[in-house]
């Protein structure tokens, strides 16, 4: 399973429209207790504004991370990983959550 957030340019907060997205997900994940979410975040920008863009991403995928840990989902289950600007395809300003099931 996999579910992508779109964010709009250098905003870190959660959209309201992704919000229903991810209670669905949270809903499916503690139905698999074995599974596991690595959270890979992005941000546009340049390579001057590389840093910048990684603070972002970061910021955004801690945003999602904390969203979900409100459904009861647990810290220990999360991999996050900011990216920044380093995208080969692909929105650049998003998080791609991937369920990892083992």
């Amino acid at each position: 399973d996999r579910l992508t957030v779109l964010f709009p340019a250098t905003v870190t907060d959660i959209p309201e429209e992704a919000k229903p997205r991810l209670r669905h997900l949270a809903e499916q994940v503690l139905r698999l207790p074995e599974a596991k979410l690595q959270l890979v975040a992005y941000a546009g920008g340049g390579e001057s504004d590389a840093g910048k863009a990684r603070r972002i991403s970061l910021a955004r995928a801690l945003a999602v991370r904390s969203y979900l840990m409100e459904w009861q989902i647990s810290h220990t289950r999360f991999d996050v990983r900011a990216l920044g600007n380093r995208f080969k395809e692909g929105a650049s300003d998003r998080v791609d959550i991937i369920v990892v099931s083992r």
